[in-house]
């Protein structure tokens, strides 16, 4: 197949190119020009504006590609944008959205009192009831990593637009929190910092101790990407990449801690003790247990990479890539006071 990809060069992306050169297919990415990611030889590229993709239609249109893959969708706007620039040219896109448009995720943002919802959560669980789930301070948060997100981010309409089009199939592949070696967010490197100082104790609120999210390592997720993009089974659907076993907080916490040989306490601690630091204001009573059997079954995915290497692998990359240290994300002097306050408390 020849594929369009549109960002691709970005955490997940580069790894995605290469499993489809692998493949044999023929793939063109397109992106701004800043960034220099190491892919293939075979791979071109077309530098241009993603927020003016109409601008490149002419070029587009002369690659025909049979897939168009479009990582870096973020609002009505621009998946209207896409569907206008390519309809006509490709018989199919492939669009990235997110585990965030479901009710779920509203209700454990606390955005609605509830009833909580039912688990594990499928492709045809409800949605948020409320658009545009992200308050300004949030989203700037976001855009200081994630150049791509806009003022207007919902993957909901997003979603719509690219699977209602009556002249172009549309895949939409609901990501999970995705870890692993290039991750902009160090998922891992709070945990993994506090156990490589010392730290006899690590506190964890004990809603968000129980609490359980959905997960993928960065190379599992982008094999998923790459098979729904060439899979002609995939028109029309959408699809959950999570992986296959559910952890809570506390579990992934102590597996970290087990990979690196730590042997203090995590330590689950009520939210009214908890240093402001680590605390967080979210309905943990829902949580977010995504599950991939659809395109497990329909599209034969599984994991290329054992849950203890890929959490090996990433530990490694955090050592090597440590983010700037935000002081106030470590402050150890009030989680000592924390610490020492719930222990005698318990004495």
């Amino acid at each position: 197949m020849k594929i369009l990809i549109i960002g691709g060069t970005g955490f997940i992306g580069p790894l995605v190119v290469r499993d489809l050169v692998e493949q044999g297919h023929d793939v063109v990415v397109f992106h701004r020009g800043h960034a220099r990611p190491a892919l293939p030889d075979s791979v071109r590229r077309i530098v241009g504006d993603r927020n003016n993709l109409a601008a490149n239609r002419a070029e587009i249109e002369r690659l025909s590609p049979d897939a168009v893959l479009d990582f870096l969708l973020s609002d009505a706007h621009q998946a209207h944008a896409l569907m206008d620039t390519v309809r006509g040219v490709t018989g199919r896109v492939i669009a990235i959205s997110s585990q965030d448009v479901y009710r779920a995720y509203e209700v454990l943002l606390g955005k609605t009192p509830g009833p909580l919802q039912e688990l594990p959560i499928a492709e045809e669980s409800e949605l948020r009831t409320q658009l545009h789930p992200y308050d300004r301070e949030h989203l700037r948060r976001q855009q200081a990593v994630f150049s791509w997100v806009t003022e207007d981010y919902d993957k909901i309409p997003v979603e719509r637009i690219i699977l209602n089009d009556t002249q172009l199939r549309g895949t939409v592949l609901r990501l999970p929190m995705v870890y692993g070696p290039g991750d902009p967010l160090h998922r891992f490197f709070a945990t993994l910092k506090r156990m490589d100082d010392g730290r006899p104790a690590i506190l964890i609120q004990d809603g968000l101790a129980k609490f359980i999210p959905p997960r993928g390592y960065v190379e599992d997720v982008a094999a998923a990407i790459a098979l729904a993009t060439v899979s002609d089974r995939a028109a029309g659907k959408i699809y959950n990449i999570a992986l296959e076993q559910h952890f809570s907080e506390l579990d992934w916490a102590r597996k970290i801690a087990e990979a690196v040989g730590w042997k203090g306490s995590l330590l689950p601690i009520p939210a009214d003790q908890t240093p402001a630091h680590l605390r967080m204001p979210v309905n943990a009573e829902q949580h977010w247990i995504v599950s991939s059997k659809r395109i497990r079954e329909e599209l034969g995915f599984a994991e290329r990479c054992s849950l203890d290497d890929g959490i090996e692998r990433t530990i490694q990359w955090e050592r090597a890539n440590p983010p700037a240290i935000d002081p106030k994300v470590f402050d150890y002097a009030a989680e000592d006071a924390a610490l020492k306050q719930f222990t005698t408390a318990r004495a």
